[in-house]
């Protein structure tokens, strides 16, 4: 038997939060993956706190990833095959707008969608890495390495990282698509370890040539990254394959050699640094060699590479690249005599959600001062960033009509009443919580660490979701060619993507051949009366039993002509909820805040589920008791069936809002209550006569907005019936 909650079981949480969502590279538009897989559920959890904390106690934000070899290798091409001919600046702006457009097409709610490279941001971006990167060398963890970088004589230049193809060395690593220094899972390595390389330019092998970067120096952050993975791994708000997957980047640097290769490997063995030999164990057909560091690891690279000896290397923590050498990137400040360099994409992308929260603070402190805000009494480093933003287009998404409880940045990443909830695919793991982990640590500035809210892949028809694969993903915006938005937030949510890789099957897109018609001609899955649609397994919620429950509020307690009973007044009904209901809703509304502090989304989504159709069945026995009374007593029990329903309607509703926030938003409207007073969890527990009272009426008075014939909150897609 399940154990009944009280509210002592109530999770805590922070005062102010920021959200965030995974950046889509600024070289294509987004398929249903980026928006299913990553930011429908930071959606859900920017909602949910805005409702919890107060909106003002918010910041969600995201936007487009505009630097990085991606989009110069999508603009290298849609030059030479299209005859584009603007600017790269253009290029990922009018992507950029592609993405905004298709993510507010699915109610996604950033308080800002920003671009690495585009007003607003830009310049506080600009700002930002050159704050961190001379506070990062202020604190002696930046140094100037040598390393290598491919060339391509035959088109004399120095390649980016994706126009170099090879297989990634990792050991373990089942890619075959691997660029200049990482492959499509994720994994790092140095680029001399890249096997097979080609030129995306010419299809010739690249040389190698030596190059001065500037390096983090995360491996002298090993120890303390070991304890901060203990601690995340007893953390129930920390999904297990985030510290799984940490754990597998803080072994001792090793190389993988083939037992083949023994005899060469012992020839040259003596000339090897310190290291340690582990034997192969049954079957395996390699043997391992460990380092004290990667500095030893790197130096045996050499040897054996002479010796002609194959290996791979395992995961471990490298010195982490902070700049690069392509025009197309975040200029850097002159540091250990490195001049002319751009910041590598990765750790900008990783520090561009707080450029990006700076911007939304400008923007408020710039609205301050139009309204006659004194300057001199805000933050002033969101004074400063005003005076950095240029002209940007409107936001596609409502912009947010308020500002925030506080303007200065630090409040929000460097404040121990903050925290900063991240949402991101797992291949990412590495960067959010391994390299971005020490950086902050070594910035002492108090940067609190984020949780990071790590998904599984979405897969599509059972294969894994990528534009490159042999068949696509639809794009985003094509699924709103079959399905409603609503229907396909609560689908997505329903997934459990937190704990394994789930397959996405729509049927409007399934081509599987699942018979014959009767000529004999083979009928496909999205053509088949007999195949049902798993993504309208949680859109049935919706359109039946949620739309069933408030549509028989509403109508319940409607004015109708001829008909003198007392519940039909135009008001919400008053008088208290059943102990039952009240006990019910309790249970309900806790068991979902937990779900959400673990971040077990479609746990939340599933509290909602149940607690719905039980308001509904429980509406329809008493409504159906009441109709089979008689006279007052009848109109006794119709009213206190309205007023358990209502009580029922109004907590559903708040708890679906992060989900379905349209359909519930319509909800609200017809409550004829704000929604800053509506969906705040001040008043969840309250019943709707304490709330009446809250805002200024008397129990009984509170008149609801007449729900039009034939209403519904929520709607199928036209092509579904």
């Amino acid at each position: 038997m399940t154990a009944q909650l009280t509210r002592a079981d109530r999770p805590s949480w922070p005062r102010r939060a920021v959200v965030t969502a995974g950046m889509p590279y600024g070289n294509k538009g987004l398929h249903f993956g980026h928006v299913g897989g990553v930011f429908v559920p930071a959606d859900f959890y920017a909602r949910f706190l805005r409702d919890r904390l107060g909106r003002e106690n918010v910041i969600f934000v995201s936007g487009t990833d505009c630097y990085g070899s991606p989009i110069m290798e999508g603009f290298r091409k849609r030059r030479e095959t299209d005859g584009y001919d603007k600017h790269i600046s253009d290029y990922v702006r009018e992507n950029h707008d592609s993405q905004e457009t298709d993510l507010a097409s699915f109610g996604v709610s950033c308080d800002l969608y920003a671009g690495s490279a585009l007003e607003p941001a830009v310049h506080i971006h600009e700002r930002v890495t050159a704050e961190i990167v001379e506070r990062l060398h202020e604190q002696g963890k930046l140094t100037k390495l040598t390393t290598k970088q491919f060339f391509d004589p035959a088109a004399g230049q120095f390649l980016n990282g994706r126009q170099v193809l090879g297989r990634c060395p990792i050991q373990g690593c089942k890619s075959e698509k691997a660029y200049a220094d990482e492959c499509d899972l994720g994994h790092q390595f140095e680029p001399e370890e890249l096997i097979a390389p080609k030129s995306a330019l010419t299809g010739e092998t690249p040389e190698l040539v030596p190059v001065d970067n500037l390096y983090f120096d995360l491996p002298s952050y090993t120890e303390f990254m070991r304890e901060h993975t203990e601690r995340l791994a007893t953390d129930p708000t920390v999904r297990s394959v985030v510290s799984k997957t940490m754990q597998e980047w803080l072994d001792a640097p090793r190389l993988f050699i083939q037992v083949k290769f023994r005899d060469e490997f012992e020839a040259v063995r003596s000339e090897l640094p310190t290291h340690e030999v582990i034997e192969a164990e049954g079957n395996k057909g390699s043997f391992t060699v460990v380092f004290p560091t990667w500095r030893e690891r790197d130096e045996a690279h050499e040897v054996l590479n002479r010796a002609g000896v194959r290996f791979r290397s395992g995961k471990a923590l490298v010195p982490f690249r902070i700049s690069g050498n392509v025009e197309w990137g975040v200029p850097l400040p002159e540091v250990e005599g490195c001049r002319d360099l751009t910041a590598w994409v990765w750790p900008e992308s990783l520090w561009a959600p707080i450029s990006f929260t700076r911007a939304v603070l400008a923007r408020d402190a710039a609205k301050l001062e139009n309204e006659g805000a004194d300057p001199s009494e805000l933050a002033p480093t969101a004074v400063e960033d005003a005076e950095l933003t240029g002209d940007a287009p409107a936001m596609i998404m409502d912009e947010p009509a308020y500002t925030h409880a506080s303007l200065d940045w630090r409040d929000w990443w460097a404040s121990e009443d903050a925290r900063v909830y991240q949402f991101i695919g797992q291949d990412n793991i590495y960067f959010y919580c391994i390299a971005q982990t020490g950086m902050w640590e070594a910035l002492d500035w108090n940067m609190q660490q984020s949780c990071v809210a790590a998904n599984y892949h979405i897969l599509y028809m059972g294969k894994k979701a990528s534009s490159s694969s042999q068949t696509p993903p639809p794009l985003a915006h094509e699924m709103l060619e079959h399905y409603t938005p609503e229907q396909l937030r609560a689908h997505w949510l329903s997934l459990g993507l937190g704990e394994k890789p789930v397959s996405f099957s729509p049927k409007a897109f399934d081509t599987r051949v699942t018979g014959k018609d009767k000529d004999g001609n083979p009928v496909l899955a999205r053509n088949d009366k007999r195949v049902i649609d798993p993504a309208l397994k949680e859109g049935a919620l919706l359109t039946g039993v949620f739309n069933r429950l408030a549509r028989s509020c509403f109508y319940g307690v409607a004015v109708k002509e001829g008909d003198e009973a007392a519940y039909r007044t135009g008001r919400i009904p008053t008088g208290a909820p059943s102990e039952a209901v009240v006990a019910e809703t309790e249970q309900a509304i806790i068991a979902f805040e937990q779900a959400m502090h673990t971040f077990e989304l479609h746990h939340a989504l599933g509290v909602c589920d149940e607690f719905l159709r039980a308001a509904n069945k429980r509406w329809s026995d008493a409504s159906k008791a009441a109709k089979n009374a008689e006279g007052a007593e009848a109109d006794a029990a119709m009213t206190q069936a309205l007023v358990d329903a209502f009580h029922q309607l109004r907590a559903a509703t708040v708890l679906m809002h992060g989900i379905v926030p349209t359909g519930c938003e319509k909800i609200c409207e017809h409550f004829a209550i704000t929604p800053e007073v509506f969906f705040s969890w001040d008043n969840i527990f309250k019943t709707n006569d304490e709330l009446v009272v809250e805002l200024g009426e008397q129990p009984g008075e509170h008149a609801v907005k007449a729900l039009p014939p034939r209403f519904d909150f929520f709607d199928k897609h036209p092509s579904q019936f």
